[in-house]
């Protein structure tokens, strides 16, 4: 989750107090400008900023004593220093800082250097080590596209090489590389002697990425696969939502399977576009560290609260069904922004959750520029390092956000790799099991029926910003 900040003259002033206390020297030199900024930025941003010894706000005494400590040869690297000021990896799983913020923001709008092949990986059975993947989409106009490629096929290895949790990030994340790929043998993974090379390029991804409206006796359902929370398909996203509701659809599935984040804001529009009756209530409240957070309650307590709306961002009025009951799809790679939806939610519609348990992600971090108000408007021109920290905890209008080891489906579904189906077909197994739900109410679930594989990561996941929520404030 990224917060994006308009920062007021008054926080400017909050930053100059509480970041620069007691540093009576203001010289940075100019080889620490980059680690000067880390420092800066999450002292005061930093979710766990308090638990956190090397920033506490009396760590150091002036500028020379924060000086001397960022020019440890240790820290010649900014990532070693932003590392080293992160709490432990078992609680800040998701805290990143890239060198080059255009990849950063690509990332989070969508825009990435990609070759159409969205997969999933996971351990071959008995395995701790060996792994394969599985395709779950093709994005349209990629390279995969116009190759022998399609939802559903396996991969063993790469370039010939057989995949391990040790070697698939550095495999996959090649320009160019070859899959080689297997057929699924009663849950065994048996290579077939095929391959396909795949290219990655410059793709925006359009996250409205299949929707139809099933005609079932006096019900229509209509069913949305929503792939990323990206602001600038929200007019995309609202039309589809203008047919469901032309069509008169009365019940609705969403997907949200493959789906593991975007825009808190555009997560709001769609809670809204699904509802419409809570217009002005609080769909999410944002939780801070404590010196921010006292900050805000005192300033501008609104800059916490995320409310249902009445238009998308371009302030086009949204298309709302009013529904009272929606049927969800998850997987393992269910993320932030779309774990966000089901749990703002549920104090307001009966939420019927469909699949596997969510990843389990309920923080949220902020892209931070090197700017006296870390705003990219006036960040510095010598280098182009920006951060995205962990700052915020998000709970639903209930208070509750504990979700951190996922969200629980209420109807267990596993897909199988020997029957993956068309996505957007009523006879995709997991489509066709919420149809009969749907008409027929509780029965048992497929659990036991598919053969289970453990989970490891997804194609997203080796971009850990494509896992991010963000936000304009209001």
């Amino acid at each position: 989750m990224k917060k994006i900040f308009f920062i007021f003259p008054i926080f400017v002033l909050l930053i100059a107090t509480l970041s620069c206390e007691k540093q009576d020297d203001l010289s940075i030199p100019k080889d620490l400008e980059v680690n000067n900024f880390v420092w800066k930025g999450l002292n005061l941003y930093y979710l766990w900023q308090e638990e956190v010894a090397d920033l506490s706000d009396d760590r150091f005494a002036n500028q020379d004593e924060l000086n001397a400590f960022l020019s440890n040869s240790d820290y010649a690297n900014p990532v070693n220093l932003f590392n080293d000021l992160r709490i432990d990896n078992s609680i800040d799983r998701f805290s990143v800082i890239y060198s080059d913020y255009s990849v950063l923001e690509g990332i989070l709008s969508g825009n990435t250097l990609n070759n159409g092949v969205d997969y999933g990986l996971r351990f071959k059975s008995g395995s701790s080590t060996d792994i394969f993947g599985w395709v779950r989409y093709i994005l349209p106009n990629s390279d995969a596209s116009a190759k022998e490629i399609q939802r559903g096929d396996l991969f063993y290895a790469v370039n010939g090489t057989p995949l391990t949790a040790s070697n698939y990030q550095s495999l996959l994340s090649a320009t160019t590389y070859t899959l080689n790929l297997a057929d699924y043998d009663n849950g065994n993974i048996t290579p077939n002697g095929q391959s396909v090379t795949l290219t990655k390029t410059a793709l925006s991804e359009n996250p409205v990425y299949a929707t139809n409206v099933f005609n079932q006796g006096s019900k229509k359902i209509g069913y949305l696969m929503y792939n990323g929370f990206f602001t600038s398909y929200e007019s995309q996203l609202n039309a589809a939502f203008a047919n469901f509701k032309n069509e008169n659809v009365t019940d609705l599935i969403l997907d949200l399977r493959y789906n593991s984040g975007g825009s808190v804001a555009t997560a709001t529009r769609l809670a809204s576009m699904i509802t419409g009756q809570f217009s002005g209530q609080l769909f999410a409240k944002e939780q801070w560290n404590e010196k921010l957070e006292n900050y805000w309650q005192e300033n501008n307590p609104g800059q916490f609260v995320n409310n249902f709306t009445n238009s998308i961002g371009n302030g086009t009025a949204i298309n709302k069904l009013n529904l009272t009951k929606v049927y969800i799809l998850t997987s393992r790679s269910t993320a932030s922004a779309s774990e966000l939806v089901i749990n703002g939610l549920k104090p307001y519609i009966d939420v019927v959750q469909i699949g596997d348990r969510t990843t389990g992600k309920n923080v949220g971090s902020v892209t931070l520029y090197d700017a006296p108000n870390f705003k990219k408007s006036s960040a510095r021109k010598s280098h182009k390092y920006a951060m995205q920290p962990i700052v915020l905890k998000i709970i639903n209008a209930d208070g509750f956000g504990d979700y951190q080891t996922g969200l629980l489906a209420d109807f267990p579904f596993l897909e199988n790799y020997g029957n993956m189906g068309e996505i957007g077909s009523s006879t995709e197994p997991m489509v066709s099991y919420t149809l009969d739900l749907i008409f027929n109410g509780n029965r048992m679930s497929n659990q036991n029926k598919v053969k289970q594989f453990e989970y490891l990561s997804d194609s997203k996941e080796l971009e850990p910003l494509r896992t991010e929520m963000y936000s304009e404030i209001k």
